[in-house]
């Protein structure tokens, strides 16, 4: 199912919010840059030229991340490529952790094309009826909520940090992403549709 901008489509996400028998979880992709991120920062009147070190390089890690619209709980994991397969164990791990409470489940999440792969549509095909993926339009990213979670943790956990190595950059991201395990009321109102 594709969701429009449409005001017809917003209400129908706001009742599946606050729905008893259903849980709405926005998911999508990130990755975090050895280099950490830098922003505005106040620093002492005498130093007039401040030095702000990063690591010279490219090199990122990168998870997938879904949060439930209803709580904020949030759940990742790790990925060092974003593929079909390691989508298709995410998206098998979460039906496993959302599906204990009987509720169906209803995912929103970009038009990546391993979201649509042959690798994993037969399960998506099995598992309609009790777990439903709602696919944004092309380059939308702003109709996604976890987007602004994304946002959050780069300013909880990388703004105006040095990171050496990759292990250091997981560790303060996970670090961030384990507060939010069991629900939270920051990101339920972070990413609230209403």
């Amino acid at each position: 199912m594709l969701i429009p901008k449409s005001r017809g489509n917003i209400k129908k996400l706001t009742e599946l919010a606050c729905s008893d028998d259903t849980d709405l979880w926005a998911m999508d992709e990130v990755r975090f840059q050895l280099h950490g991120s830098r922003c505005r920062m106040w620093i002492p009147p005498e130093t007039k030229d401040p030095v702000v070190y990063h690591h010279p390089t490219r090199k990122a890690i990168g998870y997938f991340g879904a949060v439930r619209l209803r709580d904020g709980k949030f759940m990742f994991h790790r990925a060092e490529k974003f593929n079909a397969e390691s989508f298709f164990l995410f998206l098998r791990d979460l039906r496993t952790v959302s599906s204990h409470a009987g509720r169906r489940v209803e995912l929103i999440l970009d038009n990546a094309s391993y979201h649509h792969a042959k690798l994993h549509e037969k399960w998506r095909q099995k598992s309609r009826s009790r777990f439903v993926m709602n696919y944004l339009p092309p380059y939308s990213p702003e109709l996604n909520p976890v987007e602004r979670v994304w946002k959050l943790v780069r300013r909880m956990a990388t703004h105006n940090s040095y990171f050496s190595n990759l292990d250091e950059i997981a560790i303060a991201v996970e670090r961030t992403f384990a507060r939010w395990h069991l629900g939270n009321n920051s990101l339920r109102r972070l990413c609230a549709i209403i």
